[in-house]
């Protein structure tokens, strides 16, 4: 199969042909918005720039403000953190699972305080968090959920499709996720309120607009009085030629999805019998969408033996691998300038989420977008070569 076929072309053609005229502008962005919400289960899907701005507007329609504070894993992309910051909020770091890697429901209530508003869950490598707790605990204290999936598209949670648990849902279309328009994102929900909030404030805070209407017509803005503005927003909107290639993604997402499903297995099969590994743990009431296939190095050297470990692997012919980000508050953004901003009280130091911490360092994630299974067949051998003759 082929990452971008024929299907996505053929609309990005379409879009061209239309000229960006005023009349037939939007109209991709109106079909995508629809069909991606027929497949996620939302009644209001928004298209944005970037799976960044998608969260940033999620805590401005919240209404999350300056100085709130809001819950965040750090073993994972920074951006989780940063649209917290965009928002003039304060992230606050809650302790990551050993086993699935996913923010510990244990170590979210540590963090909660009077001015706890919401947590920013994260699927990370497309495994979804223990929804059922978390939801708990917003239920108890009052705060809202926003979930990352920024690399979990159809993955489940106690037969629940993930994206269906948050007031907000936030998904990225950047180049190394299930589908993709090289860069882009989606916000949904199932409240209009906060639906229309949300499209204000992705697009200028113009009045035409809301959670159903993307675009505001020629008629309407085309007047001497017509009042255009009535809220603050930003221009984190998605371009017709954008939508049109992930219109093309989403009437594919099905195949698109499961390659790498498939790929996950047969890496599962690769690892089998070695103790030098251990996978991210999927919970038998999990569907995982393997953005990325996470292994565990075991070792107590990992500061030498991750690189022995991919030099062996690339020597055998492996593709190269991701390292897990560097914890977001051991970055020097937070340790030299975030650290001193008002309002922190978290100090960036070693020991502050010590799980994470010792994951961070030995994580393996290995690339599953492979669309041809006999090329992921290959790397899975040369993975089970690569096991057997490392010494640590």
């Amino acid at each position: 199969m082929k990452r971008i076929s024929d299907l996505e072309k053929k609309y990005v053609l379409e879009a061209l042909d239309n000229e960006f005229a005023t009349s037939k502008n939007g109209m991709f962005t109106n079909r995508m918005e629809s069909k991606f919400s027929e497949i996620f289960e939302s009644e209001y899907s928004i298209s944005h720039v970037n799976g960044t701005a998608t969260m940033h507007t999620a805590l401005k329609a919240l209404g999350v403000g300056e100085g709130d504070e809001v819950i965040v894993p750090p073993l994972t992309m920074a951006s989780t953190s940063l649209c917290v910051l965009q928002n003039n909020s304060i992230p606050v770091f809650a302790d990551v699972d050993l086993n699935t890697f996913n923010i510990d429901p244990k170590s979210i209530r540590e963090k909660i305080t009077s001015k706890t508003k919401a947590i920013i869950t994260v699927s990370l490598y497309g495994l979804s968090p223990e929804y059922d707790e978390i939801l708990e605990i917003c239920k108890e204290h009052n705060i809202f959920l926003i979930e990352d999936n920024a690399e979990c598209f159809l993955g489940y949670y106690k037969g629940k499709l993930v994206g269906t648990f948050g007031d907000f849902s936030s998904y990225s279309f950047q180049a190394s996720k299930h589908i993709t328009c090289g860069e882009g994102g989606m916000l949904t929900t199932n409240n209009s309120e906060l639906a229309d909030i949300a499209r204000r404030f992705t697009s200028l805070g113009y009045a035409g607009v809301s959670g159903k209407q993307a675009k505001i017509t020629r008629n309407d803005i085309q007047d001497p009085i017509y009042n255009r503005h009535i809220s603050v927003g930003y221009n984190y909107r998605m371009s017709e030629v954008q939508s049109a290639v992930i219109l093309g993604q989403l009437e594919r997402i099905d195949e698109l999805v499961n390659i790498r499903i498939k790929v996950g297995e047969i890496f599962d099969e690769a690892i089998k019998g070695s103790s030098l590994v251990t996978k991210q743990h999927t919970p038998d009431y999990c569907v995982n969408s393997y953005w990325g296939y996470a292994l565990i190095l075991n070792t107590d050297k990992p500061e030498v033996d991750w690189y022995k470990f991919r030099d062996l692997f690339q020597k055998n012919g492996g593709d190269g691998y991701y390292a897990a980000w560097k914890l977001t508050y051991q970055e020097d953004l937070f340790t030299k300038e975030i650290q001193f901003m008002k309002g922190i009280t978290q100090e960036y130091t070693k020991g502050l989420c010590p799980n994470a911490e010792f994951l961070q360092k030995r994580i393996i994630a290995l690339k599953t977008n492979y669309w041809d299974l006999d090329e992921a067949k290959v790397q899975a051998e040369i993975l089970k070569r690569t096991l057997k003759e490392f010494k640590n």
